[in-house]
């Protein structure tokens, strides 16, 4: 299955696998701010704008689990607004995370009939940066290959245990209790599932049904002369009308077609990651961590609004620095903190995050032109990865250490994603 992809990669380094899968299921599945059903949404708006659709897969069917509209997955025109406001911050936090400001959050807090309480806005950001950071670690393992040719598979039924990252992965550490919580979700919703299951194929016949329809309806119209227009860019088809005879009614093919259409989830596509350091002058400045740090000042703000998060995200944090690396760090010839180190300030420079403490020159002497390249790309516009930079760059790593430096990657993105909207939000409250 789909999960398995991220289980099995996360599972060279077992420890961490059961701090992130608690870390998910609480997001997800636990008392918290915000509606089930809003929480995968938000995963699907996240991980869209990454094209990442081993993650929207994933969500849209945990979406409909949920007790979703169906109609919502037919894109960001048919959520409420509250939700399509969250749209800004998400765009912002995936490419260029440097630029939220206060002025971002009071929109979003400001007294009206769709605005967000601070609780559920940090619960949505915390999503956010959580399925960003997923993004760069399914695409920069692999996992993405596994939705397909080309990433279009088709959406697949999935057993019930497959269905959250925890119940896919009994066997590597998961707390009993956690265990216990989710086989007994799992029990609770066989039925649900059967029926989804049985929904998701209708589905399928249906979309390929229509789809034949359409086809031989635009060869019919090629033949008369008066054919669509249709573009063929990066593996994706575009119409020059959209809406040409062929909107999904309101049923359930919308709930397919959402799937796989993934531009319907996100808007301004053109908008992606600058180099920090090419930013205008009347930008912001660099981050300073000695001004506004994770563990000074984001743990406390985000523990405070969003019960025992900030636990489970620290200890996230603290078990990807603890992670046994001495042979990935011997071959560089440094200490395993060391390298670890520069890995991650390199991550954190990127964005704009700046460590007064640390001599940036180490960052060219640790890591060669390659393993930069990667780690730029893998972080910064993961859609571009391809699957061989996996398997060919940095040879003389060991798998589960190429899995330790894309557990780097994730870990130190979603923090800078974090360091940013909490000192916004910081900033607001001021």
């Amino acid at each position: 299955g789909r999960l398995e992809a991220v289980t099995q990669q996360m599972g060279y380094h077992p420890q961490y696998l059961e701090s992130f899968l608690k870390t998910q299921h609480y997001l997800l599945h636990m008392d918290g701010p915000l509606p089930f059903d809003c929480r995968h949404y938000i995963a699907i708006m996240a991980a869209a704008r990454h094209q990442c659709r081993y993650l929207v897969n994933l969500h849209v069917l945990q979406f409909l689990r949920a007790g979703g509209d169906p109609q919502w997955l037919r894109g960001l025109d048919f959520i409420p607004p509250k939700l399509r406001n969250l749209n800004e911050i998400n765009k912002i936090l995936a490419h260029r995370p440097w630029l939220i400001t206060k002025d971002h959050i009071e929109k979003l807090l400001k007294i009206s009939e769709w605005s967000w309480s601070l609780a559920e806005l940090v619960h949505a950001v915390v999503l956010l940066a959580h399925c960003h950071a997923l993004a760069s670690f399914v695409f920069g393992c692999g996992c993405e290959q596994d939705e397909g040719p080309g990433g279009r598979g088709l959406l697949k039924p999935l057993s019930p245990g497959n269905q959250c990252f925890c119940e896919a992965t009994a066997a590597n550490s998961c707390s009993q209790e956690l265990l216990r919580i989710n086989r007994k979700r799992s029990l609770d919703s066989c039925m649900e599932l059967d029926s989804l299951r049985e929904r998701m194929q209708r589905i399928h016949v249906e979309t390929e049904s229509r789809e034949e329809t359409r086809l031989l309806q635009q060869e019919r119209e090629e033949g008369e002369g008066q054919g669509a227009e249709v573009g063929v860019q990066d593996g994706t088809e575009h119409r020059s009308d959209p809406s040409a005879g062929l909107s999904p009614p309101a049923d359930a093919v919308g709930e397919a077609a959402g799937a796989t259409n993934l531009a319907c989830y996100m808007q301004d596509p053109d908008f992606g990651y600058q180099d920090f350091a090419r930013r205008d002058e009347d930008q912001t400045q660099v981050f300073r961590v000695q001004d506004y740090s994770w563990e000074d000042h984001g743990f406390s703000l985000v523990n405070r609004l969003y019960s025992d998060i900030g636990h489970l995200l620290d200890e996230k944090f603290r078990m990807v620095d603890g992670l046994q690396s001495s042979a990935m760090a011997k071959r560089q010839g440094c200490e395993p903190s060391v390298f670890k180190r520069g890995i991650w300030n390199y991550i954190h420079c990127m964005f704009g995050i700046r460590y007064d403490d640390y001599d940036y020159a180490e960052v060219n002497q640790l890591l060669e032109r390659m393993l930069k390249v990667y780690i730029k790309t893998v972080t910064c516009y993961p859609e571009k990865t391809k699957s061989e930079m996996f398997d060919r760059f940095w040879k003389q790593f060991k798998h589960s250490e190429k899995v330790h430096v894309n557990l780097l990657i994730l870990e130190a993105r979603m923090q800078a994603e974090l360091l940013y909207a909490l000192q916004a939000i910081t900033q607001y409250m001021i």
